[in-house]
């Protein structure tokens, strides 16, 4: 297994900057993240590439947001969040497929984003066009060579499972964020495994509780002081033969290189104890 982390590629004089503070850290691998397609340029794919071949960070995915109104939660992120919502849905489309060009200036093959809460009942008259809107994003990735990864937690394993059916592609994927099935109260994600585990290319390492109420998500905590099963998890993946990277996430307000850094020794042991020392 692989850990690495996610960098945030929000501002172009510093990406450089933050790539050399994930090698000091001890880092060789990240998943670049970036809601703002207008740095999505050559100049800066070619700039990315440069520094990360200097100090040998393999890219391990594009982690590629949108522009509107996003609310996380259960009612306002109903109407505002990914492809769902049909008054987003057309200009989203065109900037994930940017965001897959973009992907493949820097080599490459793995292109992530939030899809929305995806309507549980196939019948709901969302669906249809949602998964249109999908296929749409996932053959224009497959033209680059690349899948098309859900974050997942929004929707029931379930349903991302028939989205994978219905959308029929071959190139759909799961980025497995381990809190945000806990999070959105939609799984866990040992079990979540049992079902889209042969699904999954990515992961985010993240940790939280459940929700407490209807309206607002579960809480974050430091990485394993949550709900999250690390090492179940982790077994599950042995057995389903995933030997892939593990991407800590850290979302929360304070100490976010402390407890990084934390959390890449907590993985990197138990990593040792259920894959073996390598």
């Amino acid at each position: 297994m692989k850990i690495g982390t996610c960098v945030r590629f929000d501002d172009a004089g510093m990406i450089g900057e933050k790539l050399g503070r994930l090698a000091a850290n001890g880092f060789d691998n990240c998943q670049i993240v970036s809601w703002n397609p207008a740095l999505w340029t050559a100049e800066n794919a070619a700039e990315i590439t440069s520094r990360c071949r200097e100090l040998g960070i393999t890219v391990s995915a594009f982690w590629a947001g949108w522009t509107g109104p996003c609310v996380w939660d259960f009612y306002e992120g109903q109407k505002t969040l990914g492809l769902v919502p049909p008054r987003y849905r057309k200009r989203r489309v065109k900037e994930l497929c940017l965001g897959s060009d973009f992907a493949a200036r820097l080599g490459v093959t793995d292109v992530v984003t939030h899809m929305g809460f995806i309507p549980e009942d196939p019948f709901d008259s969302r669906f249809s066009g949602f998964c249109d809107a999908v296929r749409e994003v996932a053959l224009h990735c497959r033209e680059n060579g690349q899948w098309l990864l859900f974050e997942a937690g929004q929707e029931t394993p379930v349903t991302m499972l028939r989205t994978f059916e219905a959308v029929g592609t071959g190139n759909l994927g799961v980025n497995l964020d381990t809190a945000n099935v806990i999070l959105y109260g939609k799984a866990n994600p040992v079990d979540a495994l049992d079902v889209f585990g042969k699904y999954v290319r990515n992961l985010h390492a993240k940790d939280g509780f459940y929700p407490t109420d209807g309206t607002h998500l579960g809480r974050e905590v430091p990485i394993g002081t949550g709900k999250v099963d690390f090492r179940a998890v982790f077994e599950k993946l042995k057995a389903l033969g995933y030997d892939g990277f593990v991407t800590i996430e850290y979302e929360l307000s304070s100490g976010e290189n402390e407890a990084i850094l934390r959390a890449k020794r907590y993985l990197e042991s138990l990593c040792r104890e259920v894959y073996g020392d390598r």
